[in-house]
């Protein structure tokens, strides 16, 4: 199954977190193809003030796994990187892994949502995501990520190409 998922940091050596959190990932999870995006350097969204910029990017995985084990896996991999289980909505994090989409799946329970509840609003998703996949329509929507990207009204230059992973 084809799993799209966000990764995203603005504490301590953000890039290496960012690295580190895709080894840990591929050591947990059996992945048969990946594809990266590049990384991008955004301004924090919905933080307090004086929040460090983030580096977010995205990848797209192949892999033999049901979306709720990999959100398991995930939430261990932001744990050993130093993220606390419990923490504030928007809070600084070491490093943020979230699962976009899971192939053709919806799943909304008290665990998981997936489409992601708010990747259309969120230029730091969209930007990368756009980058390796600019014709994927999500299910629930009917606009391509490009598209999706182009209908934001906020600045393009929010967010900026920083470097490959």
């Amino acid at each position: 199954m084809t799993h799209g998922i966000a990764l995203g940091s603005n504490l301590g050596d953000r890039a290496a977190n960012l690295r580190r959190g895709l080894d840990l990932l591929r050591e947990r999870v059996s992945i048969t193809k990946m594809m990266t995006a590049p990384v991008y350097e955004t301004a924090p969204v919905d933080c307090a003030p004086g929040t460090q910029a983030f580096l977010n990017t995205v990848v797209e995985i192949e892999a033999d796994i049901a979306p709720h084990d990999l959100h398991g896996h995930l939430k261990a991999i932001e744990t050993a990187l130093g993220r606390p289980e419990v923490h504030e909505r928007n809070s600084p994090r070491t490093l943020d892994l979230d699962i976009l989409y899971s192939g053709g799946l919806c799943i909304d329970d008290d665990t998981l949502t997936i489409p992601h509840p708010r990747l259309h609003l969120r230029r730091f998703v969209l930007q990368p995501l756009a980058d390796i996949r600019p014709g994927l329509v999500l299910p629930g929507f009917t606009q391509t990520i490009s598209e999706l990207l182009s209908a934001l009204d906020d600045a393009p230059d929010s967010v900026r190409v920083r470097s490959e992973i």
